[in-house]
């Protein structure tokens, strides 16, 4: 059922040309070259070292390998991460 409900709200988002992210619930994510990482739409912080973050979302877990990395915001909708990012990868 819900991956039925899914692909209604993506047609909708398509014919309406809404963002997909707000109408699947899903994070988004975006990466300035390698220094800062900017993640919307998540569900809370998992794990946080200065090499590895992990931060939870609807689409699955959110993996943040990297060097030197801080948490430069925490907000309940965004956080910023800056540091030396070498990897993101969604674990589902």
């Amino acid at each position: 059922m819900k991956g039925r409900m899914d692909h209604i709200k993506y047609n909708v988002s398509e014919a309406l040309e809404l963002p997909k992210d707000v109408m699947l619930d899903l994070p988004k994510i975006i990466m300035i070259g390698s220094i800062q990482l900017n993640i919307s739409n998540h569900k809370g912080i998992i794990e946080y070292t200065q090499e590895t973050l992990r931060i939870n979302s609807s689409a699955g877990v959110i993996k943040v390998t990297g060097q030197d990395m801080e948490l430069k915001t925490i907000l309940s909708e965004e956080i910023i991460v800056i540091g030396t990012i070498e990897k993101v990868e969604i674990i589902s």
